[in-house]
């Protein structure tokens, strides 16, 4: 295979077609066809059949084995295994996959897939410092937008600023009468006047209607309320945007809710409303439950004629629609109610909705790095509180004093990044520090380690005057076999986050690869193995190497060539 042939071949999903191929007259459609640890693809079609036909699956598997045809080069070999029928690569496949491999190199995973896709995250409420949900948003938004980009995707970003909610004008009124500690943190500061307001307005319920006053001022743009409102909402981005750098998140655009309003979306939208006589107008403007089956009404605004987050929303979407052929939007799982109304109300009048992915909330080990006392915990203190530890690990390391540093913010961000992505999004997760930093357990570190062994064997090898590689599929190993057919699979990963928006199965996929290459190191000497080996092997740590830094690159974790 020629290098140009090798550009964005998907090894496995062309592997995988050639056994649906192979299996198109019982199985048409590969329905029946799984990946499997006692093969490399297993397909159940025979129960199926034994099961209508009133058979015994084992001797179904036996006969439809006897009448397959393989036109396949890829297919290497075919076993039926108690009604199970297993396909196992051929060693032109496993050649042809490490030739990929080190010929792409950097490009190894790229795809062509192409079109516009807009992926929203993190935008949090501009009135105090990310907390430590914010940071499972933030990276699973990031991620997706990584690996998008990897597959030839045009991705753009983009934080939602809710600069018109009543939490904005209630930090507005706290930093007027409390001021803001000029030695914190600037997002940090607003926090804290935002916190003390709010003890005042239990105390004195009046200070609400000071807040309303604001917000009725804000929407019809006001100059000097405008000023304030915009004025606290950049003085908190500028502190979320220190902590989005350290978490290697960044986003392309900050879009402002004001906006709508302004360019006139919010007035289309209640045009088309209008027209499709879905709102009623009384004191509050509002969408009756029953009109679109919905549990309760929809306000969208208010008797002082301000409208609510949903409103300026769902103008967002209209301007989404318009403008990109998909988008994402990251979602805390408090929001699947006005997720659902949403994409009920753009389905209705007649646009499409948002994939919204929902997450579950973050806990912590009872007790661990809390120094709020249950109000808040922020991203920052989770970064400084993981920085330190994984200093800690390596301060008995051999490096300088700077690498030392160095190294441990790498390794601190990286196993934040990691253990956030490595739980399917819909799924509650603890984060536990001292698991997150484990050299020897499914963590980042791990990978990176990994990755730094992979560097360490090739500069040795080319220090005793390294050839070029010559793979072998023949000289392959069981378990080099395993970890080969696996570095296969990078694209085919992409693929599946690309169709599944679960980014955590990409983050199995290399902790997967990660551990096979270890199982590998382990049982296979690679720079004292007789010539012929020593060069295959020397094949799969490089292919591996590779395989490893693009994965983490796509998972925003650091690779390091020394730990």
């Amino acid at each position: 295979m020629t290098t140009n042939e090798s550009k964005c071949v998907v090894m496995f999903r062309i592997f995988k077609k050639e056994v649906i191929k192979t299996l198109k007259k019982v199985d048409p459609d590969g329905k029946y066809i799984k990946e499997s640890e006692y093969a490399d693809l297993a397909s159940t079609v025979a129960f199926k059949i034994a099961k209508e036909e009133n058979k015994n699956a084992e001797e179904v598997a036996e006969n439809v084995i006897s009448h397959l045809s393989i036109e396949s080069d890829y297919i290497g070999a075919i076993e039926a295994v108690r009604g199970y029928i297993n396909f196992f690569v051929s060693s032109e496949y496993l050649e042809d996959t490490i030739s990929v491999i080190l010929d792409t190199d950097e490009n190894y995973g790229s795809l062509r897939i192409g079109g516009e896709v807009l992926i929203e995250h993190t935008s949090a409420n501009p009135d105090g410092p990310l907390h430590i949900g914010h940071i499972r948003n933030a990276i699973i938004g990031d991620t997706l937008a990584r690996i998008f980009r990897k597959a030839g995707m045009n991705v753009r970003t983009q934080y939602y600023v809710n600069d018109m909610g009543k939490q904005i004008a209630t930090a507005v009124l706290g930093v007027k009468k409390f001021g803001l500690d000029q030695n914190k943190k600037k997002d940090h500061a607003v926090a804290e006047a935002y916190i003390k307001i709010n003890k005042e307005i239990e105390k004195n319920p009046e200070i609400e209607k000071e807040m309303e006053e604001l917000m009725v001022k804000y929407e019809n743009l006001d100059e000097k309320v405008v000023e304030e409102f915009k004025s606290l909402v950049n003085f908190v981005l500028d502190g979320v945007k220190q902590t989005l750098e350290e978490l290697k998140v960044k986003h392309d655009e900050f879009v402002w809710e004001s906006d709508f309003i302004k360019n006139n979306y919010v007035n289309r939208l209640f045009r088309l409303l209008e027209e499709k006589k879905l709102i009623e107008k009384e004191e509050a403007w509002y969408i009756p439950a029953k009109k679109l089956n919905l549990e309760k009404d929809v306000v969208l605004r208010r008797k002082n004629k301000t409208t609510l987050y949903l409103t300026r929303d769902l103008a967002y979407h209209l301007w989404k629609n318009e403008n990109y052929e998909r988008f994402i939007n990251v979602l805390g799982s408090d929001h699947k109610l006005e997720g659902k109304e949403l994409c009920v109300i753009l389905e209705t009048l007649g646009f499409k909705k948002p994939e919204i992915i929902f997450f579950e909330f973050v806990s912590l080990p009872e007790g661990s790095m809390s120094t709020r006392k249950g109000v808040y915990i922020s991203a920052d203190e989770v970064i400084e509180k993981t920085y330190k530890e994984a200093y800690k690990l390596l301060k008995e390391r051999d490096f300088s004093e700077n690498e030392k540093k160095k190294i441990a913010k790498e390794v601190a961000i990286s196993s934040l990044r990691y253990d956030f992505i490595k739980v399917s999004p819909e799924k509650p997760m603890t984060f536990d520090l001292a698991q997150a930093l484990d050299f020897e357990k499914q963590t980042a570190s791990y990978i990176q380690y990994s990755y730094a062994r992979a560097c360490s064997i090739l500069r040795k090898a080319v220090k005793l005057g390294m050839p070029d590689l010559e793979f072998s599929g023949e000289l392959c190993t069981k378990t080099e076999r395993k970890l080969v057919v696996e570095l296969s699979k990078f694209s085919y990963l992409i693929e599946r986050v690309i169709n599944e928006l679960k980014p955590n199965l990409f983050a199995e996929y290399l902790i997967g690869v990660a551990s096979l290459f270890n199982d590998f190191y382990k049982d296979h000497p690679v720079l004292k193995a007789p010539s012929e080996y020593r060069m295959h092997r020397l094949a799969i740590v490089d292919s591996t190497r590779i395989v490893l830094r693009n994965g983490m690159e796509l998972l925003g974790i650091t690779p390091l060539e020394k730990m």
